[in-house]
């Protein structure tokens, strides 16, 4: 059988908001990082065509690895808070963003 290569991508989640008068914020990144955690934990060291369901019928490009991160994130952020655009890198000149 074939053997499949890894790679390293890096995501770029950004959020839109107001900035909170007291925090001066407009989400804590210590509450955002969990949430981002929680998508990385699904991808990390997994053969994503294979072992993640979401790539079974779709190749896991940079542009549907983007709307995968989107679409995980979307609806668990705080009131207030919206994902303005998740990036992901596959390598340096190979970059998709996704808005929603």
């Amino acid at each position: 059988g074939s053997v499949g290569h890894g790679h390293n991508y890096k995501v770029e989640v950004r959020v839109k908001g107001k900035v909170d008068p007291v925090s001066g914020m407009v989400m804590n990144l210590s509450d955002l990082k969990p949430l981002i955690q929680r998508v990385l934990d699904q991808v990390d060291h997994r053969c994503l065509d294979k072992d993640v369901p979401s790539f079974a019928d779709k190749p896991s490009t940079a542009e549907n690895i983007a709307i995968f991160f989107w679409e995980e994130l979307v609806g668990r952020l705080p009131e207030g808070v919206k994902l303005n655009k998740v990036k992901v890198w596959e390598t340096e000149k190979n970059v998709a963003a996704y808005k929603g």
